[in-house]
């Protein structure tokens, strides 16, 4: 367990790093984090050591478990053996699409999860769950779904590392973006600046659902700065390398 101490920890410099390194205009730079569910699952260790070996240094781990979504994905286990697999490198960042998050985090960081963001509409005591996540070592997160008003993540906006806008309704595939989330990510794009201009803690701002080439800069203009991206990169059209050149290519266009 100590061997991951120091990479979750590395989680909050790294964070901390890359919110200065966005300097004064944070639309600049994107953090992309590969959704490994979207890779081939029976080589789900291959296609995580691919994604690294392209560059990409966050993981993100879709955790469902058939209750609060139907779908049911991975647990602490799987994730134990992908540390093992990939080395303290990465940051794993887990979405708990789960009802217990509350009893069960602690199995996350201890199976090697650097980042744990955890469903509002599934949490009762919020407040209490974002800090014992902290104080595990690990980055807390909070996920909001498209239905959800911002409200609610502008009461913990000081308590978090990260959040998670959801594009689209989590748990089922083929969805369509909903671009009515636009306003709800330039609420929190203002909030964020302002809450770092008194001095207070940066907040990485992420959406996931229908992130593709032909929006990614859009959202990046919206004020993301951390894009949760699947089939746009696990596909059958190109390498996960090759895939994420066109990516940065859309970003710099």
């Amino acid at each position: 367990m100590m061997s991951f101490l120091s990479s979750r920890n590395r989680f909050r410099e790294n964070n901390a790093h890359e919110a200065r390194g966005l300097g004064k205009d944070k639309r600049d730079s994107m953090i992309i984090a590969p959704s490994v569910l979207t890779a081939d699952l029976a080589a789900l260790g291959n296609a995580c050591q691919e994604a690294v070996s392209a560059g990409l240094d966050w993981l993100h781990l879709d955790v469902m478990d058939g209750n609060f979504v139907p779908n049911l994905t991975f647990g602490p286990p799987v994730i134990k053996q992908l540390r093992k697999h990939l080395g303290e490198g990465p940051v794993f960042d887990a979405h708990l699409m789960i009802e217990n998050a509350e009893t069960m985090y602690q199995d996350y960081i201890d199976a090697g999860c650097n980042h744990l963001s955890v469903h509002v509409e599934a949490v009762t005591h919020l407040h209490r769950l974002l800090h014992a996540i902290r104080d595990a070592g690990a980055g807390a997160g909070i996920v909001l779904n498209p239905a959800t008003p911002v409200d609610i993540a502008l009461e913990v906006l000081p308590d978090v590392d990260l959040i998670l806008i959801m594009s689209v309704n989590p748990g089922f595939g083929g969805q369509s973006f909903i671009p009515t989330v636009e306003a709800k990510i330039r609420k929190l794009r203002k909030a964020i600046d302002q809450q770092v201009a008194a001095g207070g803690r940066d907040v990485q701002l992420q959406i996931d659902g229908g992130v593709k080439t032909h929006n990614i800069a859009m959202l990046r203009e919206w004020g993301v700065t951390n894009a949760v991206v699947g089939s746009g990169l696990f596909n059958d059209r190109g390498s996960v390398a090759e895939n994420l050149t066109t990516l940065h290519e859309a970003l710099n266009v």
